[in-house]
């Protein structure tokens, strides 16, 4: 199974699976993106899965479903495309042979799903939309700290090895705030080297690794010491012992970052 992600606008990815008969797609918000994706490649779509309703996500979804028959799943609790199955924390998508499981998310909005996939070529897989992203999160459009911070923490107990699938490639900017957080994290500052080549060489940085954002990504390290302190540092209300408060500090700060 092929695992591909599919850029769109200016800074999208649309992820993409094919066998080289059967594809499944994950956030498309251009349909024109992925019908010539499948054209090309004589494709036919099966399942279209949706974390979330904002339009870079869902925009390509009706086009889709009507061109192509593809079933589509999604959040129970947003606005979505209809026709539509809407599926809930515990549900498990099967297509292709694959399994996603889904994990809700809120945060970057309310009703936010994420799907993990145990077993995709032997390795796991998370598609987390707009809830994680390499070296940051999103931003909290709908839901509150403590929601996000619940919502990362559940993404963090996945497999360390589960590859990362975000929705955008924002790596370079967030490995930019992730530096003046914590300056002298050495994991950090290899892996923005390593990005960078990628970008130069006009390749994507994703998909990521969970073992290795659990080591370079401030949202995912609330709980460490440094990272509490470079939150007290930039809020002096922030409690350091307190992890949804420290994230609350660090999204603020990463929102004013420049």
């Amino acid at each position: 199974m092929n695992l591909l992600p599919l850029p769109a606008f200016s800074d999208n990815y649309i992820w993409i699976m094919h066998d080289a008969q059967n594809a499944i797609v994950v956030d498309p918000g251009d349909a024109d993106e992925v019908f010539d994706f499948i054209r090309d490649r004589k494709l036919t779509l099966a399942a279209i899965l949706v974390t979330h309703h904002h339009g870079d996500h869902v925009g390509g979804v009706e086009d889709l479903h009507a061109g192509t028959g593809a079933k589509v799943y999604g959040p129970a609790n947003e606005v979505m495309p209809e026709p539509i199955t809407r599926v809930v924390q515990g549900d498990v998508v099967t297509a292709l042979d694959l399994q996603f499981q889904v994990i809700e998310v809120p945060g970057h909005t309310s009703g936010h799903i994420a799907y993990f996939c145990p077993d995709l070529n032997g390795t796991p897989v998370l598609f987390c939309g707009d809830t994680l992203f390499s070296g940051g999160c999103g931003r909290l459009f709908e839901g509150t700290p403590a929601q996000m911070q619940t919502s990362l923490d559940a993404l963090a107990a996945l497999p360390a090895n589960t590859r990362v699938c975000c929705a955008h490639e924002y790596t370079l900017s967030n490995l930019k705030f992730a530096r003046a957080v914590e300056p002298s994290n050495a994991a950090l500052l290899q892996y923005h080297k390593d990005c960078v080549a990628l970008r130069d060489a006009g390749k994507p940085t994703l998909p990521s690794h969970l073992a290795l954002e659990l080591a370079i990504n401030p949202f995912l390290r609330t709980r460490q010491a440094e990272v509490a302190k470079a939150a007290l540092g930039f809020d002096a209300s922030v409690n350091p012992n307190d992890a949804v408060s420290v994230l609350a500090a660090l999204r603020e700060w990463k929102n004013v970052f420049r």
